[in-house]
């Protein structure tokens, strides 16, 4: 099993998600969760058709955290 980092963004009306790790992985979803449920589909759907394609799957390496910081 495979662990993808996945950066989500707030939007306006709606949430959206991708995966720096595989270029042109996104979605976009009306609440965290649903996005959530959508990014993890995209991204077997996206490996999936990778494999069909003979393409090799990129190894995840992007590493993402959260930094707290002292307000300003």
């Amino acid at each position: 099993m495979k662990s993808y980092a996945v950066v989500f963004e707030k939007a306006a009306h709606n949430w959206a998600a991708y995966v720096p790790d595989l270029p042109g992985c996104v979605t976009t979803g009306r609440t965290l969760e649903e996005t959530r449920r959508l990014i993890a589909e995209a991204i077997e759907f996206h490996i999936e058709g990778m494999r069909l394609r003979s393409e090799s799957v990129p190894e995840p390496t992007t590493v993402a955290e959260t930094v707290e910081i002292q307000a300003a």
